[in-house]
């Protein structure tokens, strides 16, 4: 059995209980992941608003993005003090705040700053979310809890989203980022109502939490998750101008088939985890080859709608890893859980960075849209070496503590 920090021993939760408090973790997660990528479908609506152009809208896209990559160990580290109850409603709370601003955002500027504002919370909030739900079952069974969590992130792609764009459409787009305030508020009175009161860490420090930056294990999880899981997100961020350009679907088609990538990144969440919980760094390199596999098949796949339907659902199931690595980093973080926990996000945000790029490149290039699905292989094929040293790592540790 994997041996834990105090802070994550297993408390007496009945079953339950523990069920009610990942439902209400995982509201918060649907909040954060419908305003995420609901806002890329709205930049049609609130460039003309904002009376700017759609590239440049785009950088209302990444303020967000920036947001959580600077937010997630700054947060971690400022509260490290608090008990994670309190951290989870201010951070759920601060994020219904600064997304209701965004609908109300007068001018380009002031959404600029909203965003990144709005963007603060995510990694944090994540973290300590999934800290909580593995805390509240056996250690077997952690990496379960933390794929529950992680389920709202993935339904909010196949329903948040929609309803987002269709509410933005429909009444104008400022609600679509109003709709996500409401849901955030909802996720504080849920939160109040169920999650467990803990005792703030008074030992707990700043300094302490930056200890876990001088671990090598968790610089190396960080970078499997930034390199391995850009492959899936080279991929999702074309996948509608490929569908349209290759695929030659009608545009209706379109949000199906990005239903259909949610579903199976809601699936591989429920699915992926069990094996995790048994033997969690085998199932990194088995998510990785999967991923490296069917974003290589699905360069062929993308020139028949009944081909790239299965296609992208067998990417999202990849989608799985992020949850996966965030159960190694509490192996490896030692007491410094909050921080590793919340890097973790920032490192999948650097993976969001670096697929779109590094496929953009290759489209530019003139190797057309379905070849983003070759180059993602290649960087999920990246993680592998990357999860081979940090095995290996463990390996001579064990070996060395077997010789004392």
């Amino acid at each position: 059995m994997t041996h834990l920090p105090a802070m994550l021993a297993p408390s007496p939760t009945p079953v339950r209980s523990a069920a009610l408090v990942q439902f209400a973790l995982a509201t918060g997660g649907f909040a954060i992941g419908t305003t995420e990528f609901a806002a890329m479908s709205l930049v049609p609506y609130f460039a003309p608003g904002l009376g700017i152009t759609e590239p440049v809208a785009g950088h209302v896209i990444s303020a967000y993005a920036l947001g959580v990559v600077a937010g997630a160990p700054l947060i971690a580290v400022l509260g490290a003090r608090l008990s994670r109850f309190a951290l989870l409603i201010g951070l759920m709370g601060s994020f219904a705040l600064f997304n209701g601003l965004s609908a109300l955002a007068p001018t380009y500027g002031w959404m600029l700053v909203f965003r990144f504002l709005s963007g603060l919370p995510h990694g944090a909030y994540f973290g300590a979310a999934s800290l909580v739900a593995a805390s509240l079952v056996p250690p077997q069974q952690r990496t379960q809890a933390v794929g529950r969590v992680m389920l709202g992130l993935t339904v909010a792609t196949i329903l948040g989203v929609p309803a987002a764009n269709a509410l933005g459409q429909s009444v104008g787009w400022r609600w679509g980022f109003g709709v996500v305030a409401v849901l955030a508020l909802t996720t504080v009175a849920l939160l109040v109502a169920l999650a467990p009161r803990d005792a703030a860490d008074r030992s707990a420090s700043p300094l302490a939490e930056l200890r876990a930056l001088r671990r090598g294990q968790v610089w190396l999880t960080l970078a499997i998750g930034a390199v391995g899981f850009g492959g899936m997100f080279c991929v999702y961020t074309y996948v509608a101008s490929t569908l349209l350009e290759v695929t030659r679907v009608s545009p209706a088609t379109v949000p199906v088939v990005l239903a259909v990538f949610g579903t199976g990144m809601t699936a591989g969440n429920l699915i992926v985890p069990r094996f995790a919980d048994r033997a969690l760094m085998p199932t990194v390199a088995v998510v990785l080859l999967w991923s490296a596999a069917m974003l290589a098949l699905y360069s062929w796949a993308a020139q028949s709608l009944w081909t790239i339907v299965p296609s992208v659902f067998a990417i999202g199931l990849g989608g799985a890893l992020g949850t996966v690595l965030q159960t190694r980093l509490m192996d490896v973080a030692g007491e410094a859980q909050s921080l590793a926990a919340a890097l973790n996000h920032s490192a999948l945000n650097l993976a969001n960075a670096i697929g779109p790029w590094v496929g953009g490149l290759a489209i530019a290039a003139g190797w057309g849209w379905a070849s983003t699905g070759m180059v993602g292989a290649v960087l999920a094929l990246g993680g592998l070496p990357i999860w081979a040293v940090s095995v290996a790592l463990d390996r001579r540790r064990a070996a060395v503590s077997r010789a004392a």
